[in-house]
């Protein structure tokens, strides 16, 4: 099997793994992790060689473009407590009891090296907890806060990485030094993220065809990630402005085509990087396992000294801020009150993933004097004891937690927040029919024809806005809704059919036919 099999193998263990994951009630990166090892353990499987300096590079600007598109900054706003205090305070707290526990189980190693350890294993991975999350039906608020912590975690993490890696490969370090390049970091960062989002937005703007703007969409993130890398900045916030830019700026109301094209585009693009990533996971473990040789059985406990620090200081964090910061919090918008229980769930979703593992493979072999990088095979083998444990552990046993401690969400009250949503919609409709109606002198059938067409939408989704006639119309309209749907169902297959038979005609062009089923496809949407 040589590479380009396995690579193809694993993109499409990705898209199987979907279907199962969703019978067996498995998060696809469990699965897929699962999938990885299994094949690394098969003598015949090659290793699969990426460099570990590309491996951030080429996965983490598509998935943090594509989680970005599910937020906003007013999200972020209104979460901005608890997502620094989770993305970048406890960072930094993981990191430092990393370093310390790891520092005292090996004292012939660098303080700097245990903590890159300590950084690299600090950040929860975005990609699988909020896959999760956002399936197991939890408060709405919760999920928003664990992809914010997941978005920016990976900001602080990144950072003290590349102070600590660079302070052991030329022995030197200073701690104003190190600020300056945090601060510096952050601000090239912002710049240029605002820079390209800014760009980006007026160049989408020009552009005509949904496809084309897909295109540039996919290419920012990573244009963002260079750029800042190469200007000394972090490359993951340069993403994340640039992606939240973009998000709000190119939300054009009546781009539908864009929204459709982009909507399926990124999460056929999350779907495969993120399954690769996952299944790259294991597969790296016989990498880890060839550099470690037979001393595992002596990392063992050092690896177990740290996962205990890395989940038990989140649960301790998390349950701390809870109690000392809960009396103080507003509950009025969420779906219900922040408790102790929804804290536990929150702590068991710290898994560790694709950023934990890439920076540990991405750990120099030397440093600038030709001397192996020490500890190298300690931090690789415990690096991938702690993503492991978190995912073959943690994931698996989440949907159990989120049983016992019964979080969930206020469903009732989201759909009420949907059906006003569709009321300020369709009133918004209404008054613009009006006013055309006047300026434009629109015969009176023809305008009540179309008001009680839009009334009787607007009685479905929000029976308190309508009027008493709509509302009788409406319970009698939405008995028929269930048979005009089969109806229509029928009848727009029939014209499909007949298109892709003239496609199989001599003399008919195959584009015009596409063009024609394209239009077919965007109008088959259920009746409303």
């Amino acid at each position: 099997m040589d590479q380009l099999v396995l690579v193809f193998l694993v993109l499409f263990a990705t898209i199987m793994a979907e279907p199962l994951s969703r019978r067996i009630g498995l998060s696809s990166a469990v699965l897929m992790t699962v999938f990885g090892i299994v094949l690394a353990l098969i003598p015949r499987v090659p290793e699969i060689h990426i460099e570990p300096e590309l491996i951030l590079p080429l996965v983490l600007p598509p998935l943090l473009y594509a989680s970005a598109r599910r937020t906003s900054w007013r999200q972020f706003a209104e979460n901005w407590a608890p997502i620094l205090m989770r993305a970048v305070v406890l960072v930094i707290l993981t990191a430092a009891a990393v370093a310390a526990v790891f520092h005292a189980w090996y004292p012939g190693l660098p303080l700097a090296a245990a903590v890159a350890l300590g950084a690299l294993v600090a950040p929860p991975d975005p990609i699988a907890a909020t896959a999760m999350a956002s399936k197991l039906g939890l408060p709405r608020r919760l999920v928003s806060v664990l992809e914010g912590e997941g978005l920016f975690n990976d900001v602080t993490a990144v950072v003290l990485y590349g102070l600590a890696v660079k302070a052991v490969v030329t022995g030197k370090f200073s701690t104003l030094g190190a600020l300056g390049e945090f601060v510096l970091s952050a601000v090239v960062a912002v710049i240029v993220g605002l820079a390209l989002g800014w760009i980006g937005s007026r160049l989408m703007n020009r552009l005509d065809e949904a496809a084309w703007k897909v295109a540039l969409s996919l290419l920012l993130p990573f244009a963002a990630y260079g750029i800042a890398e190469a200007w000394e900045g972090s490359a993951v916030l340069a993403v994340l402005v640039c992606a939240l830019y973009l998000t709000d700026a190119v939300a054009d109301s009546g781009d539908s085509a864009y929204r459709i094209v982009g909507d399926s585009f990124w999460e056929i693009t999350e779907m495969l990087v993120s399954g690769f990533a996952f299944g790259l996971i294991g597969l790296e473990l016989s990498a880890v396992l060839d550099v470690v040789g037979h001393d595992w059985t002596r990392l063992i406990g050092g690896a177990a000294a740290v996962v205990g620090v890395v989940v038990g200081l989140r649960l301790v964090w998390l349950l701390g801020t809870w109690a000392l910061l809960g009396p103080w919090r507003n509950d009025r918008d969420a779906d219900e009150p922040y408790t102790w229980k929804e804290t536990i769930v929150t702590w068991w979703a710290g898994m560790r993933g694709v950023a934990t593992v890439a920076l540990a493979l991405a750990v120099p072999l030397t440093t600038d004097s030709n001397a192996a990088f020490p500890g190298r095979a300690e931090i690789l083998f415990t690096a991938f004891t702690v993503v492991l444990f978190t995912l073959l552990l943690q994931g698996p046993t989440l949907p159990l937690v989120v049983r016992l401690t019964g979080v969930h969400a206020d469903t009732e009250a989201e759909r009420k927040l949907e059906r006003q949503l569709w009321g300020r919609v369709l009133q918004a409709e209404l008054s613009r029919l009006k006013q055309i109606a006047e300026t434009q002198d629109l015969p009176d059938d023809l305008y009540e024809r179309m008001r009680d067409r839009f009334m009787h939408r607007l009685a479905r989704a929000d029976p308190e806005a309508a009027d008493e006639d709509a509302k009788a119309n409406a319970q009698k309209e939405l008995q028929l809704v269930g048979r005009m749907r089969d109806i229509s169902s029928e009848v727009l297959a029939a014209g499909r059919d007949e298109a892709m038979a003239a496609r199989r005609e001599p003399g008919m062009p195959p584009d015009l036919v596409d063009r024609v089923m394209r239009r077919l496809d965007l109008r088959a949407g259920p009746i409303r």
